[in-house]
């Protein structure tokens, strides 16, 4: 999540940030004290240092000028996360409140990530194939402005738009230098994001958006002032820095960038595909422990497939069956609207469901819109957060209707449009938890959203069922592609077989799903493992409380903690047993 970054020349800010947030606190009273005054400073300052950047799943904020991310900044962060780990050492963790020793845990795991990845210079590779800090930036077009000072603020981010991307351009050069890139095969086509701010002129631009429709509050005359400073800074400023990026990406980053697939062929590739690790699953889990995992549960659930099909009574193999639902039009929708009504007709079926498996609901709602063009082709199927569900509308016949109802409570509710609005709106958690996010949780629990869909009535036929039975397929199968690639050396051929011989998925599915393994390593370790670990620990209380068990308590007292590492959550089931399966919310279970 990002917010405000202050104003002024990269070295100079970020020197005032590190003097003004690093300067020694008055002695705190308790360990407690010491504890949240340590994570308050520290989570200040971490806003700071991202804010201007958006994530398709955050809320962008209204800055004067976009991040700094030059090498100088960049050793400073090192230094600053460092010197938060050395303090957080001395803190005596026995003395700390029940609350307070989880949310440490928690702390502990964000920072040593975010050390991490200063050590191994992510910065210097600032895009795969799923993200990109060019299209990280779409978000600001479509903040809510409201004010004269606030349209200022904007029209000022997209004048600094070539120096950001200057200084990431910079960045990248560094990589390329180490060998320190995504492997070409997965950056081939990711120019045509570039090209659709690249090219289209002054009020065709996508970041001319928000002058489309401005506030009646703000005089015509100030309206006209504005969008004629937008045009300016769209021609002058935004359109250059794309076409300078347009030129280095095509000409000079494709060109030299790693033919090599695996994580461990990068500079001290085999520990820094164990900090990746360690860093989505929040376990410290091998690869070849995690290949093996997902071998044993690639062949559970292939079983499972098998018995959905005979009791469809098909007439043929499981290849066939697979070809079936791939080529059959059936299953598919006739238009992009067609696609977004059954969506929407899925989340609004869970919400008639909700207070029967959920105690604490959140407040917050959740639009659901189309996954933009310049980014669908090499996009996922969708993608959920707070106040959005992206479905991708892009080649239609890649988006089976039979697996929709398993997206659709992943990424939309109770997944993660749910789950990270009711974490948002936890007040009683610091906001490095309340707002963070760790990958083995998050995706975790929207897994498992999708296998809770079985016991919520959620799939009406074997097509569904088998839909889910693929999803799961899909994410167990990844324990075994992203470890092959990154530690066996798996080719992409050997990863998209696979994926094409175990699940249902489309080719072109298939084919943007691998390179997202490829360029991202470890992440998509994060979601069966997470899944595996709720599944454990439910099972674990239902046999531990017996009739005493109740679902509504169990998922509340997973969803009140937040983003947490797995080991944390595992402890906090064990004591919401020996509590006799009471949940955070007595009064409305």
């Amino acid at each position: 999540m990002l917010t405000k970054l202050l104003m002024g020349c990269s070295g100079c800010v970020a020197a005032l940030i590190l003097a003004g947030v690093t300067e020694p606190a008055a002695a705190a009273d308790t360990a407690d004290q010491a504890f949240l005054q340590l994570t308050q400073k520290e989570w200040q300052w971490r806003k700071l240092q991202y804010s201007g950047e958006d994530e398709e799943d955050g809320q962008p904020s209204v800055n004067e000028h976009l991040p700094y991310v030059d090498p100088k900044v960049q050793t400073e962060r090192l230094k600053y996360w460092q010197d938060v780990m050395k303090s957080l050492d001395k803190i005596p963790t026995a003395e700390l409140t029940h609350d307070n020793q989880v949310s440490l845990a928690v702390y502990r795991d964000q920072i040593n990530a975010l050390i991490n990845n200063q050590l191994y210079q992510e910065y210097e590779k600032p895009l795969n194939a799923d993200t990109t800090f060019w299209t990280n930036l779409v978000g600001i077009a479509h903040q809510k402005l409201k004010t004269k000072t606030e349209y200022t603020a904007y029209i000022h981010q997209l004048n600094d738009m070539p120096r950001y991307f200057d200084d990431q351009m910079n960045n990248m050069q560094l990589g390329l230098k180490r060998g320190f890139t995504p492997p070409r095969v997965t950056l081939e086509g990711r120019d045509t994001s570039i090209r659709s701010a690249a090219e289209p002129q002054g009020e065709t631009n996508p970041y001319y958006e928000p002058f489309k429709k401005m506030p009646a509050s703000i005089s015509a005359e100030d309206q006209s002032q504005l969008r004629a400073a937008g045009v300016d800074a769209i021609n002058h400023a935004v359109i250059p820095a794309h076409l300078k990026l347009l030129k280095f990406f095509t000409e000079v980053y494709i060109p030299k960038s790693r033919t090599e697939l695996a994580a461990i062929k990068l500079p001290d590739g085999q520990r820094y595909y164990q900090s990746k690790i360690k860093e989505f699953t929040t376990t410290d889990l091998s690869a070849e422990e995690i290949h093996a995992i997902g071998l044993s549960e690639v062949a559970k659930i292939h079983a499972q497939m098998e018995q959905t099909i005979a009791d469809l009574k098909f007439k043929g193999s499981f290849a066939e069956f697979l070809a079936f639902l791939r080529t059959d039009s059936q299953f598919y929708a006739k238009s992009p609207d067609e696609l977004l009504m059954h969506a929407a007709f899925i989340a609004k079926e869970f919400d008639g469901k909700a207070k029967d498996y959920f105690g604490m609901l959140p407040r917050a709602r959740f639009a659901i819109k189309p996954v933009p063009m310049d980014m669908a082709p090499f996009y996922t199927a969708g993608r959920g957060g707070p106040g959005v569900y992206l479905v991708n509308t892009y080649n239609l016949p890649s988006r089976p209707l039979y697996a929709l109802p398993a997206l659709t409570l992943h990424e939309s509710a109770p997944g993660h449009a749910f789950q990270m609005s009711l974490s948002n709106e936890h007040t009683d958690q610091p906001p490095f938890r309340a707002q963070g996010y760790l990958s083995g949780y998050g995706e975790g629990w929207a897994l498992y959203c999708e296998k809770l869909g079985v016991e919520m009535g959620m799939y009406h036929n074997a097509y569904e069922m088998f839909g889910m039975y693929t999803y799961q397929m899909w994410r167990a199968a990844r324990l075994v592609v992203d470890t092959g690639i990154h530690s066996k050396g798996w080719t992409r051929a050997q990863a998209q077989r696979y994926l094409h011989d175990n699940t249902a998925l489309s080719d072109h599915e298939i084919e943007t799903e691998v390179d997202r393994y490829i360029s991202w390593p470890g992440q998509a370790l994060a979601y069966y493992l997470g899944e595996r670990t709720i599944l454990l620990a439910r099972a674990r209380a239902e046999k531990a409380l017996g009739s005493q068990f109740n679902l509504k308590a169990f998922h509340d007292t997973i969803l009140a903690l937040g983003s947490v590492p797995l080991p944390v959550l595992d402890s906090e089931i064990d004591r919401f047993i020996a509590n006799g399966g009471k949940g955070p919310y007595p009064d409305i279970e």
